[in-house]
């Protein structure tokens, strides 16, 4: 097994090597033959993949100790489904995993029926093939996951206790299909750069992988709040740790290139712009792999130190030169092709300035990540930059970004009047105000959450417009009924609603936020066997503190019941466990979820005659945060399922000044 499970790394990385030289042997010789070739050691390339993660996979569900990657993630006692999620546990597995998929994605790319006879397809593939001998070359003589122990341990090491969730099962894979998926579009620029296309049709074939990419950061980012949220028993879902703001940076700008590529569609503007981004997404992902590698910042999230952060740098500098080469060297092609902004007050200049936003936050979250480098470099003291920095600095970025996702949708293409801005935005203006004072006068007085939600309001009132308007001029059209016609609104055009629905979602995720972050309630109480805790509108009754033995590990858990303004609501049951083969215990929340808030029960202390101290959170409108999560993912998958995305809305052909 030894040499087989090897052999797939080392055959893997001949293959990718001879497939990319073979593939720019073709391009320069203009020999499909040689191309095709390639393409087909690509193929040979995804089955060594396939059998180095398969080989992993057993390794690990057998429990061959002789393996250290597999004593240093797993036990003997450790359920099945941990024992495979262990693959990407640590540094050489979760590589092997990110290789697994960039190569499948190169032969999904490869061998598209959309791309056949595409010239730029056999540049494609040798820019990710390229990707693809890095990470062979990490796997085979840095990271390597099939090294055998001098001595074969008894046991095994065992998998952090808080890897051992349900959000272990998905948040890695999601994430790392959003990471690589970035490497897509990054490649469709960089062969349309080399091939001196420089009008949009790298972006229509390449659309739906963005989509698909940015949604699977989404959901990455998602469920590693959830995960965070019940798990670490802290109250929060985000707390701007290094590794989070890894995978939040490139979703950040990722955001900013979906946006901005519609103005390049229609009014064949912000071309260097657009490549800018997604070099900025492509090179954002790899710097995440370098911070979460490396060691330099201290992370909940982070590998054990090591060198191969060093390595990632490296690889990351030589492709944002060589891209940033390849831009410059059709910089002024790209500067002759472009168009001009007419108006200042327009519907593209509401996405330069969402833009603008979207790219500040992210320099933002970037800044305050590596500040503790950029001080212990400077002044030779780490300053650690927490939570209150990036809030600061977020939250009127967030807000800004809401108005202008409001005020976008009835902005009009090219110019908007006078006449059209009160004619469209007059109703809606008037209601957010009447809103914001209604929430005064119900005792909502923290002037950033008014002005928040007063925001949100007017988000919800204009996108509520925008499909209410659509399906009045269809049905005077076709005199369909009200569902048949927001049906078919939706479905000719799935990318404008689909947004419409991430936007809605995110104005929900805004709402949790504001709610969760202004106005929660904590308190910390010890009490006896048989008395009460009382907060806001909740009493528990603290019934039982009694222990349980699963597996090797044991729990300490408390009974409480819940009542709600005298009425009961339910039972919780918060537990702190303690894992055999781990010092550290963990703590599993007693949780009550509604609409308004979450009430949230950690046990923290106890003594033998049954005292025991807890922590209670009150977390108001959780639960639209991650409503507004389920709202992004069903928006993302309307704008990308059966789509027809030949069919681009046709760009404005008035009179436009020709640039010189």
């Amino acid at each position: 097994m030894y040499l087989f499970a090897n052999a797939t790394i080392y055959v893997g990385l001949a293959l990718a090597i001879y497939s990319l030289l073979i593939i720019t042997l073709g391009i320069s010789t203009k020999n499909q033959k040689l191309i095709n070739s390639g393409k087909g050691g690509v193929i040979a390339i995804l089955v060594c993949a396939s059998m180095a993660m398969l080989s992993l996979f057993y390794l690990l569900a057998t429990s061959q100790f002789q393996y250290e990657y597999v004593s240093d993630y797993t036990s003997s006692e450790l359920p099945i489904i941990y024992k495979l999620t262990a693959l990407w546990a640590g540094n050489s597995g979760s590589l092997l995993l990110w290789t697994f998929f960039l190569v499948l994605y190169t032969v999904m790319i490869a061998f598209s029926r959309k791309m056949k006879g595409n010239p730029m397809v056999p540049y494609i593939s040798a820019i990710l093939l390229g990707n693809i001998v890095f990470f062979f070359l990490v796997l085979g003589f840095v990271a390597k996951p099939f090294v055998l122990l001098d001595q074969v341990p008894i046991e095994g090491h065992g998998l952090n206790p808080m890897l051992q969730n349900p959000g272990m099962i998905i948040h890695p894979v999601t994430l790392y299909l959003g990471y690589v998926g970035l490497a897509i579009p990054f490649a469709f620029a960089m062969a349309a750069l080399i091939l001196k296309n420089v009008d949009d049709f790298w972006i229509k074939m390449t659309r739906r992988w963005t989509i698909i990419a940015w949604l699977f950061l989404s959901l990455g980012n998602i469920f590693g709040g959830q995960w965070a949220y019940t798990e670490l028993g802290w109250g929060g879902y985000w707390a701007w740790d290094p590794v989070e703001n890894a995978s939040f940076m490139p979703w950040l700008t990722a955001t900013a290139f979906l946006h901005s590529v519609m103005i390049q569609e229609r009014k064949n503007m912000l071309k260097i712009w657009n490549i800018g981004l997604i070099i900025t997404s492509y090179a954002l992902t790899l710097f995440g792999t370098f911070l979460v590698r490396s060691g330099v910042l201290t992370s909940v999230h982070a590998f054990a130190n090591s060198n191969l952060g060093l390595y990632f740098l490296i690889f990351m500098g030589i492709a944002v030169i060589g891209a940033l080469y390849v831009l410059m060297s059709r910089y002024n092609l790209l500067k002759r092709s472009a168009g001009e902004f007419n108006s200042y007050i327009s519907k593209e200049s509401s996405f330069l300035i969402n833009n603008l936003l979207l790219v500040g936050a992210a320099f933002g979250v970037f800044w305050g990540t590596v500040f503790p480098l950029v001080s212990e470099a400077v002044r030779g003291t780490k300053v650690t930059v927490g939570m209150p920095f990036f809030n600061t600095v977020q939250a009127p970025i967030l807000l800004s970004m809401m108005f202008v996702m409001a005020v976008c949708p009835l902005l009009a293409w090219q110019k908007s009047s006078l006449k059209n801005l009160k004619k469209n935005f007059l109703i809606p203006a008037i209601l957010a105000i009447v809103a914001m004072a209604l929430m005064i006068v119900l005792g909502i007085q923290k002037a950033w959450a008014v002005i928040g939600f007063g925001v949100i309001v007017l988000l919800f009132i204009t996108h509520f417009l925008e499909f209410y308007r659509g399906v009045k001029a269809r049905r005077k059209m076709t005199k369909e009924k009200v569902y048949l016609s927001i049906y078919r609104l939706m479905t000719k055009n799935r990318r404008r609603y689909g947004g419409y629905i991430v936007h809605i979602g995110i104005a929900f995720i805004a709402m949790g936020i504001i709610g969760s972050q202004n106005y929660d309630v904590q308190t910390m109480k010890t009490v006896n066997l048989g008395d009460s805790i009382e907060v806001k509108d909740y009493r528990m009754n603290y019934e039982r503190l009694d222990q349980k033995r699963e597996g090797i590990n044991d729990i300490v858990y408390a009974e409480m019941t819940v009542f709600r303004n005298g009425k009961r609501i339910g039972n919780i049951q918060p537990e702190k466990v303690f894992y055999g083969n781990w010092d550290q215990p963990s703590s599993e929340v007693g949780l009550i979820s509604s609409l308004k808030e979450d009430l949230y029960v950690v046990l923290s202390d106890w003594e033998d005659d049954g005292k025991a101290t807890f922590i209670v959170k009150i977390n108001p409108m959780m639960t639209w945060l991650w409503i507004g999560s389920f709202m992004i993912v069903i928006g993302s998958l309307f704008a990308v399922w059966n789509g027809k995305y030949q069919n681009i809305t046709p760009r404005y052909t008035g009179v436009r000044k020709e640039v010189s």
